[in-house]
């Protein structure tokens, strides 16, 4: 027990020092050299993070099953990594000059979102853990959008408040998912104020959610954003961020996901529950790299 607690600690230790290196490393690269650090950094950690290795060929075999080679497989997941190590890197060049956001990142469709805002009810963006969506969300803020993001508190304090503090700085207000009463609060508060709130509805929600299907499989998904947007009347918008093949981003915005009313609440939060899943699910099958596979997706599952 004393040894696992001791490896816990370790790892926690290992990786928060791995991110201040990275934070103090990129603030001293030329910008040219960034993808080629991104690189190194993904190498590592592809062949490093057996486990995270293993969890994504395995989500990505549920996804695709044999539609797709295991070479495929492995080429979309080594990718995957790849990307994932280019935004780490590219936030936290931003981080520390949000300004830059806007020579890196394109916007498409904000008038979506601007028709969505003159409603005064708030606007519920709904979006996944897909492309650099910290950088998406940094580039609304140098917009001029007050935006919140809901997101779960990182086990590591030290880290939590070194990343929320930069995020503070880039004009993104953080609503943490505990404790709930508080979570609910401030999301109310922020549409009440016609601000954007900010939910990634791609991850495993556990007993707590609803089951729709994702990729021919039942997934648990949350069905906050459906819930919010009966309660207050906001607008629910899908926003995705894609990189593109200068390393550039371009951020899609959606028209709006109207809200369908069926017979019951329970058919109504399936129904759209559903229809976002499937809007996600389209973003990743044209883009599959961009998805953070590594996120055991399908774990939960439905009781018998």
């Amino acid at each position: 027990m004393a040894l696992k607690k001791f490896s816990k600690y370790f790892n926690r230790w290992l990786a928060r020092q791995s991110l201040y290196l990275c934070s103090l490393t990129v603030k001293f690269l030329p910008k040219s050299w960034l993808c080629g650090f991104a690189e190194l950094v993904a190498v590592l950690g592809y062949y490093i993070a057996s486990k995270q290795r293993k969890i994504a060929l395995e989500s990505l075999g549920i996804a695709f099953g044999s539609s797709l080679s295991r070479k495929d497989k492995i080429k979309i997941a080594k990718d995957c990594f790849r990307n994932m190590a280019k935004s780490g890197v590219e936030l936290l060049y931003v981080l520390e000059k949000s300004e830059l956001s806007n020579d890196l990142v394109d916007i498409e469709g904000k008038d979506y979102l601007e028709a969505a805002l003159s409603k005064s009810k708030g606007v519920i963006v709904v979006s996944a853990h897909f492309g650099n969506f910290p950088l998406a969300l940094i580039r609304l803020g140098q917009e001029g959008y007050k935006l919140n993001v809901i997101l779960r508190r990182m086990r590591d304090e030290r880290v939590d408040d070194f990343l929320s503090e930069r995020r503070q700085r880039a004009g993104v207000q953080s609503i943490y998912t505990t404790p709930r009463p508080a979570c609910v609060e401030n999301s109310l508060k922020s549409l009440r104020n016609n601000e954007l709130l900010f939910i990634q509805l791609d991850q495993n929600f556990g007993t707590s959610g609803i089951f729709v299907n994702f990729f021919g499989r039942q997934a648990a998904t949350a069905t906050g954003p459906v819930v919010l947007a009966l309660r207050t009347e906001a607008t629910i918008v899908p926003l995705f961020i894609v990189r593109q093949s200068d390393n550039r981003h371009k951020i899609f915005i959606e028209p709006e996901v109207m809200i369908e009313k069926k017979n019951t609440q329970d058919e109504t939060l399936q129904f759209n529950t559903q229809k976002i899943t499937s809007l996600i699910e389209s973003f990743i099958r044209k883009s599959p790299a961009e998805w953070g596979w590594i996120h055991r997706r399908w774990k939960s599952r439905p009781s018998s």
